[in-house]
């Protein structure tokens, strides 16, 4: 699997944000899974999360219940674990795509953990 990572540091307060787009190969437009997130840090602790997800359904989608999990939380391993999971609790499959929802929530967890490893500017 190839994976391009982008970063980006937006206006505003201190905040990481990265996209993820996991495919077969390079060469190959469409994502299997993708991860936009952007996270207000604050010593490790997430102020605010946006995340949206894509790849693994009929179309993109915001995760505000992923959102909600992270929020008031220490970044870790085990909370981007949780907030992978409430991002795919309610994920339907259909035959040949079994595999998308574990896919979908790795992909969440190596987005998180990549954002928050990220150094960041301050923007006045």
């Amino acid at each position: 699997m190839r994976s391009s990572p982008a970063s980006a540091c937006l206006p505003g307060p201190r905040r990481a944000a990265l996209y993820l787009k996991i495919r077969d190969r390079e060469s190959y437009e469409f994502a299997q899974a993708s991860a936009a997130v952007a996270l207000d840090l604050v010593e490790g602790v997430v102020r605010e999360a946006r995340i949206g997800l894509g790849g693994v359904a009929t179309k993109p989608w915001r995760a505000h219940a992923t959102e909600a999990v992270l929020t008031g939380q220490r970044l870790s391993e085990e909370t981007a674990r949780a907030a992978a999971k409430a991002a795919f609790r309610e994920a339907m499959t259909h035959g040949e795509n079994a595999f998308k929802p574990d896919f979908g929530r790795r992909t969440l967890v190596r987005a998180l953990m990549q954002a928050a490893t990220l150094e960041v500017q301050s923007h006045a």
